[in-house]
């Protein structure tokens, strides 16, 4: 199953806020059973978020964006989403509720800024936030589940988490490990991952990330990484594709 990843923030673009919502939700994403096929960024600019949004649901099963559903003018994720979509905004009964308790709790009224974020498509799902106030949006459009979170790392954090099992793609299972090489060069060594990734007829993919210079005291992490119908199964086939690239290494040594 394809997913993209659309974040949104002009902040992000002008270099900022470093985009660490994109490497987390990709993390997790990998390991719900999904292949994260693009990964957009796009300005707090109605026209922006809805090219991104129909570039998405054009040919994903999942997008999940992060940013804009705050309560300034400069939030307009949802509305520029439905908007692009089709899809009419309604005040979310479940929403407005989770909002009301955030702010009576502090004793604070429902300023129409406020009320804004109970705004959500009709028949979206509101998504409780427990770090926050703006609730996450859940819905299906024409086949592809859109998930819509804050841009606010912790609370993106938070509802993505309890979405997990919702989103899980059970017919998938993803591992994924490493090894270091020391004293062997990126461009010796890639023959041999060209080779192992060709014996493992495309089950497998292997990456070698230098994190040295090539020529001077060479190291290298070998990651390889694997998907199958199961979780044993897809543990086998990256283990015992290292252990064939570790004997290599070491009669390369000799």
């Amino acid at each position: 199953m394809k997913a993209t990843i659309l974040t949104i923030g002009n902040e992000i673009l002008k270099g900022r806020t470093v985009n660490t919502n994109f490497s987390h939700i990709g993390h997790v994403l990998t390991f719900s059973g999904y292949e994260v096929y693009r990964g957009l960024v796009v300005r707090d600019d109605p026209s922006e978020i809805a090219w991104g949004i129909t570039q998405a649901v054009a040919f994903s099963d999942l997008v999940v964006s992060s940013g804009g559903l705050g309560p300034t003018f400069d939030d307009m994720s949802v509305k520029a989403i439905a908007d692009a979509l089709g899809i009419p905004l309604e005040t979310n009964a479940d929403a407005l509720r989770m909002i009301r308790n955030k702010y009576s709790a502090q004793n604070l009224e429902l300023t129409p800024e406020r009320m804004k974020m109970a705004m959500l498509p009709r028949n979206a799902e509101a998504l409780a936030n427990p770090v926050g106030t703006a609730p996450g949006v859940f819905f299906n459009y024409r086949g592809v589940n859109i998930l819509i979170l804050p841009g606010v790392p912790s609370e993106m954090k938070a509802i993505l988490e309890t979405m997990i099992p919702r989103i899980r793609n059970p017919s998938v299972h993803y591992y994924e490990e490493s090894i270091i090489l020391k004293g062997i060069m990126e461009s010796t060594f890639a023959p041999v991952v060209a080779d192992e990734m060709k014996k493992a007829g495309g089950n497998v993919y292997i990456k070698s990330h230098p994190s040295s210079a090539e020529l001077a005291n060479p190291v290298l992490e070998i990651e390889v990484s694997g998907t199958a119908r199961d979780e044993a199964s897809a543990i086998n086939l990256v283990r015992s594709t290292l252990e064939s690239i570790k004997k290599r290494y070491e009669k390369m040594l000799e």
